[in-house]
């Protein structure tokens, strides 16, 4: 017969709870640790970890099953997905960005994004003048809308995660809004899907480019101020 995927509510009561606590956990982990973990080893072994965390934070020792790990993991891209949802829209009003058929408005926007996709432009608190590396009000927004709107979001909730932000976490943001900025290339938006194929190879550009900062500007700890 067909197999059934599985899902939450086909586990009991206690099992549920820890089940989402640890997926919050194996979700900051992801994005502060290990954001394209592609070989299961890697997914499974930070579930274990989520488990174990959320055992604790529980106060109960609960065994963890197959099942149970691949309902943690099935989140893996949901995060990544999830943030380039909410930086869409985002990006489009803080760089101007218009939806029209009007053949000056195409070009405006294709010139917009090229020239923002220039040297990484889009990194700086002003992109034309190049000046505010890394302090771009858009970042914040991207991480305020997705980890912090709310009490229950996972940068209140699990804030030892977060504090301070992970260079990770900033590089996962710079690269989505990369994304977001891809999608104007033509001058009228096209989604692009933010597979990890194309955007692992963005990521780390980003992360090797912050810690280099980092470590140039260790003294003045010009990052650290950054992230807090």
């Amino acid at each position: 017969g067909a197999r059934q995927r599985l899902r939450a509510n086909d586990f009991d009561e206690v099992t549920k709870d820890v089940l989402t606590i640890a997926t919050s956990v194996y979700r900051c982990l992801i994005i502060t640790e290990t954001l394209f973990p592609d070989l299961l080893i890697v997914k499974t072994k930070l579930a274990k970890h989520a488990w174990r965390k959320a055992s604790d934070m529980a106060g109960l020792t609960m065994q963890l099953t197959p099942s149970l790990v691949k309902m943690m993991t099935r989140h893996t891209s949901h995060v990544r997905g999830e943030l380039k949802t909410k930086m869409h829209g985002l990006t489009a009003s803080f760089f101007g960005f218009c939806t029209s058929r009007s053949i000056v408005t195409i070009k405006a926007n294709h010139g917009l994004a090229e020239s923002l996709k220039e040297g990484a432009s889009f990194v700086f608190k002003d992109w034309e003048m190049k000046s505010g590396i890394y302090k771009s009000d858009l970042i914040q927004s991207g991480i305020n809308d997705m980890w912090f709107a709310n009490r229950i979001d996972e940068g209140i909730v699990y804030a030892r995660y977060f504090d301070p932000l992970p260079v990770k976490m900033l590089a996962l943001v710079l690269t989505v809004m990369e994304c977001c900025i891809n999608e104007w290339l033509t001058g009228v938006r096209e989604d692009i899907k933010f597979a990890s194929v194309t955007y692992s190879p963005v990521y780390l550009v980003h992360l090797e480019s912050l810690q280099r900062f980092e470590e140039r500007t260790a003294a003045y700890k010009l990052l650290a101020k950054i992230r807090d």
